[in-house]
């Protein structure tokens, strides 16, 4: 019989109001980056993805938990559980104390396995508070925790969509896709290179596997843009360029975000970052003295200024408290920073992370402020980059968080808010690529053009409650450039700007009240009985049955959806077309499952009659959508496929 289990983040509220340190709370832009641009904040919820991401490669029923309240996280208890697991940071161990306490109550049976970056903490720390510590990339954990066989990567991927608000109102949606775990360049104070050991795990081994989750997405969502969850992306050139075949052979530039080094970036030109779809990057800037390896190549200044006239956004991350650093030198380097004109910009102290060389160098001398030697419990709950542990040569540790906040408010009162960088980046981007001969570099300028247009309405605010008259001013210039080069803005986009004043306002009064800042629970189901998720097995066979040269069949079952993914790449014949019908007839009256049948990568000129599908599924057709391509002509077969299955939104 399969285990049963349970994932879960850690409980709500979180947040300074309820005793937490600065940062933590659901939120890494409002939270750590643009913290001092109050309504200009963009807002975005982040889910512990990893925890679905193992759900979705187990074979055991499983449920996860984002963000349950102790009142939601006790009734999922009593359900009765074999196994829970639990992600937490070292800022929150003081919540995952709670938690556990409440699974010793109300689910005494019920073993616990700790996970995230909190267990960088030691086994005599954490024994107390788990039966089981994963230190690892978790699936595999997982699987052999519950007997179950190892799978080879990629791992299937599951689809996590997360949405983006400006002044409360919805502006985009970004599709998650999780490249890689850990990295090699071992900076000193960097958690999550130390925690893998400075080891690269690949969990998407090659560009095309990249390309293939992003082909996914595009088919629920064509409009999405994209997250490569990655620590430093473009350093494995090989799989980045095959990314980018792929890409140019797709004929559709996406739009990525994605974290990278100076050292990387230095091994490609702009064009073809661009080519790839990124057009944005998180760069570590760190300090301009503090000499770490992933800093060589290219002059970080060359890259920000080629970057920006190409309408790539770049989030700027700044260390505080290195011993070098005096208030006269942060200050040159943040007037540097700022000169760059980054269009989102992160100030942390510098902290001693277990686990990490300047952890250990702070433990062995003795560096650790004695508030937080002599109290454990305060150390863990400030471990966030926004407090200061270490002694510092010549600075404070006042000081040193007088100066942080100091840098927040200067990066706002300069440069103005973020998402009015981003437009100005975007601008111009779309200025410099919109006459390229490269088409891949005008279709890009067509996305710039797109945002742009979309942004129309949150200027006229942006210009009212700007923080000082001189940003006011840049952004009524910006405006009008703008518009300049897009067009005057339609009677519509005029009333939408008025509305945006209204949302403004209601963002702000949220904010002073502290209305509406926390999510609401999200329950995931996997494989549970109840559902029926049954007989996976008659899937799995079809592309082992339907063995034909030329023709690849992939089936991805999506436990969470109950949906099955089934993506057929080559060329198909009638007699094969007959065979993979029967067989998916089959599959779908011994199951309860939804059918996306994706033909997007059919050879079309080799089809010789999809009649068979048609037929034999025809019975079917409530239960299946279809995900088809853009043909210059119009294939009898799209048309007829079209007309009787619905084409998959997701």
């Amino acid at each position: 019989m399969n285990k049963k289990i349970l994932l879960t983040s850690v409980c709500r509220p979180l947040g300074p109001r309820y005793g937490d340190a600065p940062s933590v709370g659901y939120e890494l832009l409002y939270c750590q980056v643009t913290r001092a641009q109050g309504i200009f904040s963009p807002r975005t919820v982040n889910s512990n993805f990893a925890l679905e991401y193992i759900a979705e490669n187990l074979n055991a029923p499983t449920v996860v938990l984002q963000y349950p309240s102790k009142k939601e996280f006790i009734r999922e208890l009593k359900k009765g559980y074999d196994y829970i697991g639990i992600s937490f940071i070292m800022a929150v161990f003081h919540k995952l104390k709670e938690m556990v306490a409440l699974v010793r109550q109300y689910a005494p049976q019920t073993k616990i396995v700790l996970g995230g970056y909190g267990t960088i903490l030691t086994d005599e720390e954490l024994a107390p508070y788990g039966d089981y510590i994963c230190r690892e990339e978790g699936v595999g954990f997982f699987r052999r925790l519950l007997e179950e066989p190892p799978i080879p990567m990629p791992y299937q991927h599951p689809l996590l969509v997360s949405g983006l608000k400006v002044f409360s109102m919805p502006t985009s949606r970004t599709g998650k896709i999780f490249a890689g775990l850990g990295c090699p360049n071992g900076c000193d104070f960097c958690c999550t290179s130390h925690f893998y050991k400075r080891r690269h795990i690949r969990l998407l081994p090659e560009g095309k596997d990249i390309y293939h989750v992003l082909e996914r997405y595009r088919a629920l969502d064509p409009d999405l843009v994209y997250l490569i969850i990655d620590e430093d992306f473009l350093l494995n050139k090989k799989r980045a360029m095959e990314f980018r075949d792929c890409v140019i052979k797709g004929g559709r530039i996406p739009s990525i975000f994605v974290f990278s080094s100076i050292r990387a970036i230095s091994q490609y030109s702009v064009e073809e970052i661009l080519e790839m779809g990124i057009d944005g990057f998180w760069i570590g800037y760190e300090g301009t003295r503090s000499g770490y390896g992933k800093q060589q190549g290219r002059p970080a200044e060359e890259i920000f200024t080629e970057f920006r006239e190409h309408g790539i956004s770049i989030l700027a991350s700044m260390i505080l408290g290195f011993d070098y650093q005096t208030p006269e030198v942060i200050a040159q380097e943040l007037d540097g920073l700022m000169k760059l004109r980054p269009s989102l910009a992160q100030f942390l102290i510098y902290g001693p992370v277990p686990g990490t060389p300047f952890g250990d160098r702070v433990r062995k001398g003795n560096l650790m402020q004695e508030r937080y030697l002599n109290d454990t419990n305060l150390l863990y709950r400030r471990a966030d980059g926004f407090s200061t542990m270490m002694k510092h040569p010549t600075l404070s540790a006042e000081q040193i968080e007088d100066l942080q906040r100091w840098c927040f408010d200067e990066d706002f009162q300069r440069l103005g808010p973020s998402i009015i960088r981003f437009l100005e980046a975007r601008l111009l981007g779309y200025l410099k690529l919109k006459d390229s001969p490269n088409p891949a570099l005008r279709d890009k300028a067509r996305h710039y053009a797109c945002e742009l247009r979309n942004a129309y309405p949150v200027f006229l605010a942006a210009g009212l409650f700007g923080p000082n008259r001189a940003v006011r001013q840049w952004i009524r210039d910006l405006q009008r450039r703008i518009h300049a080069a897009l067009g005057q803005p339609t009677f519509v986009e005029q009333l939408k700007s008025v509305a945006a004043i209204g949302a403004a306002a209601w963002t702000a009064f949220t904010l002073k009240f502290d209305l509406f800042q926390h999510p609401s629970l999200e329950r995931i189901e996997y494989r549970l009985p109840a559902h029926k998720w049954s007989a996976q097995q008659l899937w799995e066979k079809i592309p082992h049955d339907i063995s034909t040269p030329g023709l690849s069949i992939r089936v991805e079952l999506q436990h969470a959806r109950e949906q099955v993914w089934l993506r057929l790449e080559g060329a198909l014949s009638a007699r094969h077309a007959d065979g993979l019908a029967q067989r998916i007839q089959e599959s779908l009256a011994n199951t309860r499952n939804r059918l996306v049948l994706d033909l997007n990568q059919l050879h079309w000129d080799k089809v010789e009659n999809l009649a068979p599908l048609r037929e034999k599924l025809h019975a079917y057709r409530s239960r299946i959508q279809v995900v088809l391509p853009k043909l210059a002509a119009a294939h009898p077969e799209v048309i007829l496929l079209a007309a009787m299955f619905q084409h998959y939104k997701g």
